[in-house]
């Protein structure tokens, strides 16, 4: 008989401690998630992690002590097996393009219900990228005006949706099959600069997942 799937171990941060114990007790409520600790700000999350080493982490943006998106930073470096996804109430670009670039995985806005947020926490663990409709139209119109310089440079002007060349780059070896640890080695770059990247890809390309941009990739002649 085959083995019954272990619940995804969860842990949950929130500076509002209703909305918190509200969270908890909502996931808890779940057969297939379990809450195995809870955080008020992103130095106690990060404690939290690292105590329960969960399967995904459900963080709030806007947190004392240690923020939201500089929790994000940390949690990747030291612990880049958690998925995290970011919910909260704030959806302008500059707070979603610095999570996503911190290396958040998903991104939902306070209105998303308990099997939509159980849903992408699942996504987020298996390597998906679940993005708030109001999160995308955010992105698809901070990309349409795309034309400050980021790190990498300029986005190239005959690239879709603002991707910049590296992204591109990085996208067409999706299309090839290559994993994250190849696409690091190839291009001389951390396996945390390569995550950051295909999250920025997934967002501006809509792509749910690897398959998804790969698809995008050959429609836009980048395989």
């Amino acid at each position: 008989m085959t083995a019954p799937e272990q619940p995804l171990r969860v842990v949950v941060a929130d500076d509002q401690a209703t909305v918190r114990e509200g969270l908890v007790l909502m996931l808890d409520l779940l057969p297939d998630i379990d809450v195995v600790a809870s955080a008020a700000d992103g130095r106690e999350a990060l404690a939290m992690v690292a105590e329960h080493r969960p399967d995904a982490i459900l963080l709030d943006l806007h947190m004392p002590v240690m923020d939201g998106t500089e929790a994000t930073r940390r949690l990747t470096a030291e612990h880049p097996e958690v998925a995290i996804v970011v919910l909260t109430t704030y959806a302008d670009d500059r707070s979603v393009l610095d999570t996503l670039r911190a290396g958040a995985r998903s991104y939902l806005t306070k209105d998303a219900d308990r099997l939509h947020i159980a849903r992408t926490l699942h996504s987020a663990a298996a390597g998906l990228t679940v993005l708030d409709p109001q999160v995308q139209a955010t992105l698809l119109a901070a990309a349409g005006g795309a034309g400050q310089p980021s790190s990498e440079g300029r986005p190239a002007g005959d690239l879709p949706d603002g991707l910049t060349r590296r992204e591109a780059e990085i996208l067409t070896l999706i299309a090839r099959g290559r994993n994250n640890g190849e696409i690091a080695a190839e291009l001389f770059l951390s396996a945390n600069t390569v995550k950051t990247h295909i999250n920025r890809i997934f967002a501006k390309t809509g792509s749910r997942d690897r398959s998804a941009a790969a698809l995008y990739a050959r429609q836009h002649g980048l395989d």
